[in-house]
């Protein structure tokens, strides 16, 4: 029982209720991930070259206006607005869908669904930390993580069973695209009635006109050391195209895919809680170490009994990294730019997921499908060991 009032104490009705909109809007997204592709080629005939162009164009608006939606809502001192707008544009944008004729209203659909994605984030996040102690805050990361990533793996499944009761030869890609529009709608209603503005960030007399807070020397060490790590972090397409090459039907890499998001959604909760004993750092590099051997393995399996043991082990490194990362970054910037933070540093994560990836690409083609993963498992080992050493010699309280 002390376990399990442990585990809720810091779980306050912001952490608690974001988790729940953020639930909602996956599901939402994540329904229409693995159809919007098919829908372009097969139903508006668009080349696959396209697809790729509409994706990039979406990823790269992400990561742009999360670094811009950080400075905004350090500037005005609030978080709420920016997190409404942006669930609300992301909400929107899944009806807009049914109404494309053509690949460019895809794309115009897919912006706006990035601009939301990117507007929200940074302020959320930062409207997570302020309205919990430090002391919890792996555990309220890992919290909303936990929720965030029990959406992504539904969604698929949503998405699958709708599939099957529709014909086969031409199923009806606009009505799941309405559909889609449900929960992300609930989400909104959610965070409009049950989330709180936290406290307003402290400004000085003159704040207006005053510079804004730099970030510190440990935020930009951090991000430098971490950004190792991310030139091998390549998009998770790479691990399905390892399981297709391997004999995986389309459903088996579903349910494989969403076998790894439910055992990371189980787990984020209590690594969060046990990085707030432990400390963040040392979980956070104990969850690259897990990322390395997973790449390993990917790069050397040759059985298909392998891949599903892969993805099942690649959850154990979502949920000892990712929350747990977002906790750090709030524990190296202030109230007054942790928005900014969270902005510059998920802005470069995307930006650099996007040069992995090519990275990836170009492995996978000129040298070999191992070689992406053998470079991922180089970079985590040694981004591992330089956070380690950077901790121990600053340290490092949390």
């Amino acid at each position: 029982m002390t376990f399990l009032n442990d585990m809720k104490a810091g779980l306050s009705r912001n952490v608690t209720f974001l988790g729940v909109v953020s639930g909602l809007t996956d599901i939402s997204s994540e329904m229409l991930y693995p159809i919007v592709p098919v829908f372009l080629t097969a139903v508006l005939g668009a080349p696959m070259q396209l697809v790729g162009l509409i994706e990039g164009v979406a990823e790269a608006t992400a990561s742009f206006v999360k670094i811009l939606g950080g400075r905004l809502s350090d500037k005005a001192g609030r978080r709420k607005p920016f997190v409404v707008a942006g669930y609300s544009l992301s909400a929107i944008s899944k009806p807009l869908l049914a109404l494309a004729a053509t690949w460019h209203f895809v794309l115009f659909s897919r912006f706006i669904d990035r601009v939301g994605k990117g507007l929200r984030t940074s302020a959320r996040d930062a409207l997570i930390a302020g309205s919990v102690e430090k002391e919890h805050w792996g555990k309220a990361f890992g919290f909303h993580r936990a929720m965030d990533t029990l959406g992504a793996a539904l969604g698929p499944l949503a998405a699958l069973a709708l599939l099957s009761s529709m014909p086969a030869e031409k199923p009806d890609f606009r009505f799941i695209f309405l559909l889609a529009f449900i929960p992300a709608l609930l989400g909104v209603g959610v965070l409009l009635y049950f989330v709180k503005e936290a406290a307003a960030v402290p400004k000085a007399p003159g704040a207006a006109d005053a510079p804004r807070e730099p970030m510190t020397a440990d935020f930009k060490t951090f991000t430098a050391l971490y950004a190792i790590f991310a030139l091998g972090n390549s998009s998770d397409v790479f691990l399905i195209l390892k399981a297709r090459s391997m004999g995986f039907t389309l459903t088996h890499v579903i349910l494989a895919y969403t076998g790894y998001n439910l055992i990371y959604a189980f787990l984020a909760s209590p690594t969060g809680w046990l990085s707030d004993k432990l400390g963040k750092i040392k979980t956070m590099t104990f969850g690259f170490f897990i990322f390395a051997a997973v790449y390993t393995g990917f790069a050397l399996a040759d059985k298909t009994w392998m891949i599903w043991a892969l993805f099942a082990l690649y959850g154990f490194y979502g949920a000892f990294n990712e929350g747990i990362t977002t906790a750090v970054v709030a524990h190296l910037s202030s109230a007054g730019n942790r928005a900014s933070a969270m902005g510059y540093f998920q802005g470069a994560l995307g930006f650099l997921t996007f040069a992995a990836s090519a990275a990836a690409g170009l492995l996978w083609d000129k040298v070999s499908p191992a070689a992406p993963f053998i470079a991922g498992a180089v970079c985590a080992l040694c981004s591992m060991l330089a956070l380690a050493v950077w901790a121990r010699s600053k340290k490092l309280a949390f």
